[in-house]
């Protein structure tokens, strides 16, 4: 197919880019012009809300300038294939979206840019309506799928440009290094809040216990564990708590792992009367479109979803988000706080309230990260979060059942321990903390001083997990001593239990 020369991409309404943006646009592009007939495979990082999109458009609009040769961006949902063809558009760029409606490509069309999703290109190719040899820039929009990877390799003329948040893979045995040749790291997220670019997070944790949770075949928290937990009452209180205390009236949106969990935080806030809706990916698209809408132009709407809103979503005055969920996923995480760190004149920080413990596992959205030693080093950052998921220690199921109405039913010896001797307390004060959580634990779950006794029953496993851990803190400590220590335990245990319960009962 013999490709016209006749390419008018500029147009007046071309968007300005910042000095950032226009500084990697400059040293990519001019990577690619210093490869050999402009071929090679570039990834490029730039945080959530740093303008990709724009800064790849430009790129896209140069290449077809300089080269007269054709460029496709790839994207994996069609809410980012109708962003995307919008900002090209903006930036000059007559393009044409290739979808499941387009059964056919005119060889005598004048468009030479296109987007589409990689089955529905996938098919085209296959059906002979692309002239993959025709293509000089393949532009990989969120390159961290690893769905890309079976159809690049069929544009054997083309540069490959991979643009996306987190240069990192999920499969450990597909590293993104693999494929791409170099790495080229935009501005930092504390650079782009310090200088107006983006919100500043402020952070809201609260210590959930995941010990239910399990990992999937993917290396993420599986659905139904995560329904399990975080459609329970005990959470979903702890929810409309932190929601009431940190983003009251503010327009938020609420990130969960399942329907069942997402549908159960709609039916809390709606009772408590809060303006909430609920989607998900199976959500009709009409429909969709009136949810985003209303989301858009209601005053504090809350908007609860499910695999739907973490690209291809932009709505600069969401001032909340809420994670009630847990993640291994570093780029799920950097997706969902991103979609609040909008910046507007009105707008300068943003709540980040956290019921998964994925700051713990992930750190601050903000905080450094060495991308480069990522990329050149995944298997590292692999392990690491091996074993900050590994560290979520799974409790006997019988004892969850015992205990449904209590939040927190592990307790950090180790934790505890360092902070008595960096205090200066005397190191039996571990054992005391950890009899009152379990006290509470009794009496959270019972009526009755009867009761609560006979819960202590099912402690006996946890009770003979913490002297252990208190015991390696000691260091020589006999057997006979910590047996010793195991039952004066479960006596303090009891006098604490029957003192409390009086304290109630008067």
């Amino acid at each position: 197919m013999k490709l016209s020369t006749n390419i008018q991409p500029i147009s007046c309404a071309s968007k300005t880019p910042y000095y950032y943006q226009q500084q990697d646009i400059d040293l990519l592009f001019g990577k690619l012009a210093n490869n050999k007939q402009a071929k090679g495979k570039i990834l490029y990082q730039l945080p959530t809300g740093g303008g990709k999109t724009l800064i790849f458009s430009e790129i896209a609009k140069r290449f077809m300038e300089k080269y007269k040769r054709k460029v496709i961006v790839l994207t994996h949902r069609a809410e980012l294939c109708k962003q995307t063809t919008r900002v090209l558009k903006d930036s000059g760029v007559v393009n044409k979206v290739i979808n499941s409606a387009v059964k056919r490509v005119s060889k005598r069309e004048l468009i030479h840019c296109y987007v589409a999703m990689v089955e529905t290109l996938k098919n085209r190719i296959d059906d002979g309506m692309i002239d993959t040899s025709d293509i000089g820039l393949v532009i990989v929009d969120e390159a961290h799928h690893n769905s890309f990877r079976k159809l690049l390799n069929r544009f054997e003329n083309a540069a490959v440009v991979g643009v996306t948040a987190t240069p990192f893979s999920a499969d450990v045995n597909l590293p993104m290094n693999q494929f791409y040749e170099e790495l080229v790291v935009g501005a930092p997220i504390a650079t782009l809040i310090n200088q107006g670019f983006l919100a500043k997070p402020k952070y809201q944790g609260y210590d959930v216990e995941l010990n239910t949770l399990k990992t999937g075949i993917n290396g993420d928290f599986t659905i139904s564990t995560s329904d399990m937990l975080y459609g329970s009452d005990v959470m979903l209180d702890l929810l409309l708590h932190a929601y009431k205390t940190h983003a009251n009236g503010k327009k938020t949106l609420i990130f969960n792992n399942g329907i069942f969990a997402s549908r159960r935080v709609l039916d809390v806030f709606s009772t408590a009367g809060y303006p909430v809706r609920h989607l998900d990916n199976k959500t009709p698209a009409a429909e969709r479109a009136e949810i985003l809408k209303w989301y858009r132009k209601t005053k504090g709407a809350i908007l609860t979803s499910v695999s739907i809103l973490t690209t291809g979503f932009d709505e600069p005055k969401t001032q909340a988000i809420i994670l009630y969920r847990a993640t291994t996923s570093i780029t799920l995480y950097h997706q969902m706080v991103g979609r609040g760190a909008r910046y507007l004149h009105n707008k300068k920080t943003f709540q980040v309230i956290d019921l998964g413990n994925n700051t713990d596992r992930f750190g601050n959205w903000d905080a450094e990260i060495d991308w480069h030693h990522v990329f050149e080093h995944p298997e590292i950052y692999h392990e690491n979060l091996k074993q900050s998921t590994q560290t979520i220690r799974q409790i006997d199921p019988e004892m969850r059942t015992r205990f449904p109405n209590s939040l927190e039913t592990t307790f950090d010896v180790l934790a505890a321990y360092q902070r008595t001797s960096e205090t200066g307390e005397k190191s039996k004060n571990v054992i005391r903390d950890s009899i009152r959580q379990h006290a509470t634990m009794c009496l959270e779950n019972s009526e009755s001083i009867t009761e609560a006794l006979v819960l202590t029953n099912y402690l006996d496993k946890e009770i003979d997990y913490r002297i252990r851990e208190y015991a390696k803190c000691l260091g020589n400590v006999t057997k006979n001593y910590r047996n010793w220590l195991q039952e004066d335990y479960k006596n303090r245990l009891q006098n604490m239990i029957r003192r409390l319960m009086s304290r109630m009962a008067g």
